[in-house]
Formats: C-alpha cells, structure tokens, sequence
C-alpha cells in the first residue's frame, strides 16, 4: 500500500529507507502554492534539480493528471510523487533572523522594502531568502507567506500575508491584475520616445538546475504568453534614460526581456544585460554593481477593509547616487 500523508506532510522517510510512491494530500495552509514550490518544502533533502526532472517527466501527477511547475495547488489536491531517495541531512546553518525595512504592517499583511540581492525565498543554489529569514525573526507568528515575488536582483516592495484568507484574497488580485505595479529602470541609451507599448509574447524555460530562463518569441507561438509592458521614458542622462515601467501582465523576468529585447538592457542585469557595461559601470568609482529596477509603487484593496491602498518605496541610496552622478554636468 502506498502510504498517504497527514495533513498535507509526506509520510516519514529515512535516507537509508526504500524509496516508494507517496500519495500527499494538500492541506489549507498550503494551497495557491506552486506545485514545485510545494514539493521543495515537503522533499528536504531532495535536489531541486531531481524535483524539476520528475515533474517535467509527468511523474508527479495533481489529482492523477499531469502539471507544471506552476501549476498551483489546492486544498485537497492529491499529488503523486515517485520514488525518491532523500539525501543525507544537510549541515547548513539556518536562515539568520532579519527584519527588513516595513512600509505597511496590520493583522493582515505586511509590506517590507526589499534590498537588492537578497532572494524572496531559497531554492536553485540560495540557502534562504526574504521569507525564511523573515519567519526566523519572528518565531511567534502563526502564518507568513509571499503573496509575490521580486526577482533576486530587483529592490522595491514586496508583500506577505499573515493570514490565509489575506493570501487568497491578495493572491487573487495578482491574478486577475486588480492591482497596480510601477516600476523604475535605468537603461542603457536613449530610449525611443514613440515606443511607448512593448507587446510581446514570452517563452519560460527551466535549465537542469531549475533556474528560469525566457525569451521573446513569436506571437503564435504554441508556448508563449502574450506581454505587455507599459514604457515612459522620465529622464534622459547622456547614454543611458530613466524609465517608469508599469505592466499589463506580469509575466517571469517580463520587464528585463522586454527592454533587453528593444535594444536598451537594464543597467547592471546579470542575466539580459549588456555584460561588458556593466563590468566597466561596477568599477567606476561610483562601484555600481546591482541591477537598476526598483518595484517603487504597489496599489491594491485591503483584503478585509477593501479600502485601496497604495504604498511606494523610494530609490534606494545607491540608486540615487548614481543618477546625481549621471546627471551632474
């Protein structure tokens, strides 16, 4: 008999044990999650690499059909894993306790400004993120989840619930774009004052690794997702110009494709940038080494009071100094 979980937690498994399929049953506190996620969290001791592997192979199977690693997961929801060995037991260290600078803190949610370089959460080589190390500042709390994401090398606001029904709730408005996102990018040259609409289907890939790639690609395209992405340029300063991005879909890495694909990469991105540039920018004096996009404003209602909110994070320091330093004559 194939052993069934308890509340959403996978039956015990000892490293040295006979691996077997395993029926997990999502609990209420883990639906919304993505199905990789989901997995990672329940697996420890499973490589995340072997985790993408199986569900891309349709091993992993939602409710006896197959899914994605996006899929997200429900209450009640019955996912199959096949057999996996688990590794031994890790030695890292835990995620240290940090607070993070807070915009908007309730019974409900709380809204933290978000330094660049930090993760929103572990996973594909990083040991932890915002919410791990948010949870291990704050021992007492009953319930802290991301209600979205930042990419790694973006700053800005970011948004976690201290309740479940907040999370739906939240979650919800991400998904049917109730809220309202404004981003700001410094680009390499001048961009075009015409090209105010960016629209343009997107392709994610998963490498070995789980570390997410995208590309633009045709609009009938049987895997790509129709992208928009909204472009006023604010500030012309000698070779590169400060732009307000807002976005009409928030698709992986939407923002940095785009522009990378209008000829303008965004200042210091690892990923979609201009990798010489950037080298030369981070040994100017000024030592400029992070990705220039900064999530400055959030609206959304209130998941109980509906009110609508709107939070802004001012550019961080080092974003400021270079802009000083970009515009002085």
């Amino acid at each position: 008999m194939e052993p069934r979980s308890i509340a959403g937690r996978p039956a015990p498994l000892s490293p040295a044990a006979a691996p077997t399929v395993r029926q997990l049953t999502v609990d209420v506190e883990s639906a919304g999650q993505r199905l990789d996620n989901y997995l990672i969290r329940l697996l420890k001791g499973v490589p995340k690499t072997h985790i993408y592997r199986v569900i891309r192979s349709g091993e992993v199977r939602v409710n006896k059909g197959r899914a994605g690693a996006d899929t997200r997961v429900a209450e009640g929801d019955v996912v199959r894993v096949p057999p996996m060995r688990l590794a031994e037991p890790s030695a890292a260290p835990p995620a240290p306790a940090r607070e993070f600078p807070i915009l908007l803190e309730d019974e409900h949610l709380l809204a933290i400004a978000k330094p660049a370089g930090v993760a929103v959460h572990g996973g594909s080589g990083v040991s932890f993120g915002v919410i791990e190390q948010l949870r291990r500042a704050r021992p007492q709390a009953r319930f802290l989840e991301l209600v979205h994401r930042l990419d790694k090398e973006t700053s800005g606001i970011l948004l976690l619930a201290k309740k479940r029904s907040a999370l739906t709730a939240l979650q919800d408005q991400f998904r049917t774009r109730d809220t309202h996102k404004v981003y700001a990018a410094l680009v390499f040259g001048a961009w075009p004052a015409s090209l105010k609409v960016i629209d343009l289907a997107l392709h994610k890939t998963l490498d070995a690794a789980g570390e997410r790639h995208v590309r633009v690609v045709a609009a009938d395209h049987a895997d790509g997702r129709r992208s928009i992405t909204l472009v006023r340029s604010v500030r012309l300063l000698g070779a590169y110009s400060l732009l307000e991005i807002s976005l009409k879909t928030g698709r992986t890495h939407q923002i940095r494709v785009h522009l990378a694909s209008a000829g303008h990469a965004i200042v210091g991105d690892p990923k979609y940038g201009d990798f010489a540039r950037n080298r030369d920018l981070a040994r100017t004096p000024l030592r400029f080494a992070r990705m220039f996009l900064h999530a400055r404003e959030l609206a959304f209602d209130h998941p109980t009071s509906g009110l609508r909110i709107t939070l802004q994070a001012a550019l961080p320091a080092e974003c400021e100094t270079l802009l000083s330093a970009l515009s002085a004559p």
